[in-house]
């Protein structure tokens, strides 16, 4: 290779690298920074903690009256951890004209609006926002309510500028609006369609601890290679033993494994035994959905004390998502454990009495998926008044 060439390669290589490290996506919401309506640097990270509403605003839009409704949620909920970040847009039927300093004068006057506002900025596009970039990646477009006539107005407009509109995650027009946890995930994206009161329901839930835990929950089936440390499994068995239990008799016992050995040696024993159906998973770690720990809950064998051992593990679950980890209850292992008699290592490490028997699993560990929510069927439940 000639001189020039191995130059030419070097300029080529350094350049690569150089783009890749630009497009290198930000891990989460706080690694990014915004400009305020004063110009100054703000680092996301300054709003750890805190319950996010990331919205696009316009000032001479037909949505711009949310400006009050926005500011009533701010004053009612701001005190409990919400915050709005109001990022004004002109790509939009360019209804965001003026400078930020024109916009923040006119919402104050008009809206008496408190909440944070940031420079203007592009939502979509080649200079679209880093910040909403990530925004979009991590909630796509999920259609307007063509059940109210503001969203079968939306969807019109929208079908005559580009029949494939809805299949893109771009934003469609002001006032969409990004709701974050405590712990910078982006948990739900509203159209300007969408009712306010489903915001507000929205904020309520990641403000409440418990009904965020509850509502953020999934099933995990990957995970890190990281077990759990000690000191969190102690948390969650002392969570699980103080479930609720009929009379106080606490029909249940509780293992935890963190016998790393343990589990390869039984999953080697599965993998023999299932080798088909464990080939069809490039994926395969161990039998507990890849987990690096176990929590084993047992009941009486002549049964009685399943739904207190139901209550239990829904404890277990449910302190395990505050905590940043996941879980899946799991039914198969138990099936081939009690079935396998090569098996009964495992079994015998485990000290069930013989008066009690292996209910079910729950796996444990560091997520590493964020799955969406499955649907729920509303219509089982019903109000009698």
């Amino acid at each position: 290779m000639t001189r020039t060439c191995k130059l030419v390669s070097r300029l080529v290589f350094s350049l690569a690298a150089v783009l890749c490290a630009v497009a290198l996506p930000a891990q989460n919401i706080y690694d990014f920074k915004v400009t305020n309506d004063e110009g100054r640097q703000i680092s996301l990270s300054d709003y750890k903690g805190k319950v996010l509403l990331v919205v696009n605003t316009a000032t001479r839009c037909g949505f711009t009256p949310q400006y009050k409704e926005l500011e009533a949620l701010y004053e009612k909920y701001r005190a409990e951890g919400l915050e709005i970040l109001d990022f004004p847009c002109n790509q939009f039927g360019q209804q965001a004209p003026g400078s930020i300093q024109e916009i923040h004068e006119f919402c104050t006057a008009n809206f008496a609006i408190k909440f944070p506002q940031f420079d203007k900025i592009d939502v979509n596009g080649a200079n679209a926002s880093p910040l909403f970039t990530y925004l979009k990646a991590q909630r796509g477009f999920g259609g307007f309510d063509l059940s109210d006539n503001r969203g079968r107005s939306m969807d019109e407009m929208m079908k005559r500028r580009d029949a494939e509109y809805a299949k893109s995650a771009d934003i469609k027009w002001n006032f969409t609006k990004f709701l974050v946890s405590r712990d910078g995930r982006v948990v739900k994206r509203y159209e300007p369609t969408d009712k306010m009161s489903d915001v507000e329901a929205g904020i309520q839930q990641e403000l409440n601890p418990v009904v965020s835990a509850i509502m953020g929950r999934r099933s995990i089936r990957k995970y890190l290679d990281k077990p759990v440390e000690h000191e969190k499994l102690e948390v969650l068995a002392r969570c699980a033993i103080n479930a609720p239990s009929g009379m106080n008799r606490q029909p249940w016992l509780v293992r935890v494994v963190e016998d790393q050995q343990l589990i390869s040696r039984v999953t080697e024993l599965y993998r023999k035994k299932n080798a088909d159906q464990v080939n069809r998973d490039p994926g395969f770690k161990n039998m507990f959905r890849n987990a690096p720990n176990i929590i084993c809950v047992c009941t009486p064998a002549n049964g009685g004390g399943e739904l207190d051992a139901g209550l239990l593990g829904q404890n277990v679950m449910l302190a395990a998502q505050s905590m940043g980890l996941g879980t899946c209850c799991l039914g198969g292992p138990v099936r081939f454990l009690k079935a396998e008699a090569e098996a009964r290592f495992f079994m015998e490490r485990l000290n069930i009495p013989a008066d009690y028997t292996l209910n079910y699993i729950i796996a444990v560990g560091y997520p590493d998926e964020r799955p969406d929510a499955k649907p729920r069927d509303a219509s089982k439940v019903e109000f009698i008044k």
